[in-house]
């Protein structure tokens, strides 16, 4: 049994601003050792139960998680191959029989997270098929492309309330809680033990079934930028439609189609 994981920061317990997410500035270490201590958690029970583990380090640079520190379990991507899946980039590696996510947070226009955002911060929104995405609605959509059932999330709690509209069987593991500009969290080792326990219960569920996503027949991604120049310059891209300075739509019935889209302008 394989699985795939994808690790972000922004949902991990306790961080709050961007220059945690920042390498090179004064709190970046703690929180990428928080990080990799949250990703080892959930790669610990999946241990534990026999499951081989690939984990792609999906956030910023894609060089955050200490790979020493890393569940000996894992292998891990780290960086980009520079292709079309992206925060998902490993998952056509392999047969994976699940994918699972850490540290993720809400999307862009939610207030469930101080760092609420959607790929980049230089969207103020996407939405497709008219509901605001987050990148985990992204990359489940890019998981069941594969065929690849999503089975955990763990990071704020709006994202985990989110995830299980979308996928009623998911396990969801919240870290923090959004307050305002600041968050309420969970004390680090409460959120690594409550990850390893949730990812034990998914792992041992009847995922199968109960975690599947079926991809919508049609695609409509708006994206809202914050600057009008971004837009104009990527209002270029083959079959984007312009809504209003700011704002482009981009249809398909391919999900490939979106995710090219989404690589060359988002």
């Amino acid at each position: 049994m394989k699985l795939f994981i994808s690790a972000d920061i922004e949902g991990t317990c306790g961080i709050t601003c961007w220059e945690e997410t920042e390498y090179g500035h004064s709190r970046y270490a703690y929180f990428a050792e928080q990080m990799t201590a949250e990703v080892s958690a959930a790669c610990a029970a999946a241990d534990r139960l026999g499951w081989e583990i690939l984990v792609k380090d999906a956030h910023d640079s894609a060089k955050n998680i200490l790979p020493d520190k890393l569940h000996p379990s894992a292998k891990l991507i780290r960086g980009w191959a520079g292709d079309l899946n992206c925060m998902m980039s490993g998952i056509d590696t392999d047969k994976f029989d699940a994918a699972a996510f850490t540290g993720y947070h809400s999307a862009a226009m939610s207030e469930g997270n101080s760092l609420s955002h959607t790929m980049t911060t230089a969207a103020h929104y996407v939405k497709i098929n008219g509901k605001y995405a987050s990148e985990f609605v992204i990359n489940a959509y890019t998981a069941a492309m594969y065929g690849v059932p999503v089975i955990f999330i763990s990071g704020d709690e709006a994202l985990c309330e989110s995830a299980k509209e979308m996928i009623p069987g998911i396990t969801a593991v919240p870290t923090k809680r959004g307050f305002g500009g600041a968050c309420i969290s969970e004390h680090p080792e409460t959120a690594c033990r409550n990850i390893r326990r949730g990812m034990e219960d998914a792992l041992s569920s009847d995922f199968r079934k109960t975690c599947k996503i079926k991809l919508p027949k049609h695609f409509a991604v708006e994206i809202s930028y914050r600057d009008i120049n971004t837009a104009n310059r990527n209002s270029l891209y083959p079959g984007v439609v312009r809504l209003d300075g700011k704002t482009l739509l981009f249809e398909s019935d391919s999900y490939t189609e979106v995710l090219r889209m989404i690589h060359f302008i988002l």
